[in-house]
């Protein structure tokens, strides 16, 4: 769907399951994310991507690597939730990448294809959000030219108060 020099970003596709699961189960790939994920809660995500993909045209889509045509992880533009004063309702960027693609340059590199299919769409600001531990993502989200946007930092409402993945630092950017 979208190529770059090394990558395929696509739609979902049933063989991504096991591949994704094993990322699920990787405590480094999900050190800012939450908890481990059994097969059945890698499988929803799947589903819920697959379905927003079948409704609004993209999603956190799948990542394969053009030379060996393995799949390594997500990226893509999904719909922040609501209840996020000053992202609700933007496109967010964001990637999940399995541990052995990490360092590669693969994150900057999707990223930035998804951006440019995200302007080509007509959207007029699209937005990041991570822990602030996650300095990997951050960097990435400068890379790509986002700005930090300290003001528009916020709890994430789904988690409780005192996780430490609550707190969770916001980016954005605009053509």
């Amino acid at each position: 769907m979208i190529e770059t020099a090394r990558l395929i970003i696509r739609p979902w596709a049933d063989s991504d399951r096991a591949p994704f699961a094993a990322m699920g189960q990787d405590p480094e790939v999900m050190r800012h994310l939450g908890p481990l994920l059994d097969r059945a809660g890698s499988d929803a995500i799947v589903d819920r991507l697959m379905a927003m993909q079948a409704v609004l045209g993209h999603c956190f889509w799948a990542l394969e690597r053009r030379d060996t045509g393995q799949f390594i992880g997500f990226c893509g533009l999904k719909m922040t939730p609501l209840g996020i004063t000053g992202l609700s309702g933007c496109p967010e960027i964001g990637w999940r990448l399995a541990r052995e693609a990490w360092g590669a340059g693969f994150a900057s590199e999707a990223a930035q294809a998804c951006l440019d299919w995200g302007w080509a769409q007509g959207f007029g600001r699209i937005i990041s959000m991570t822990v602030p531990a996650n300095t990997r993502s951050q960097a990435v989200m400068r890379r790509i030219g986002m700005t930090r946007r300290a003001d528009l930092d916020f709890d994430h409402p789904n988690l409780a108060p005192g996780n430490p993945l609550r707190p969770h630092v916001a980016f954005d950017i605009t053509p």
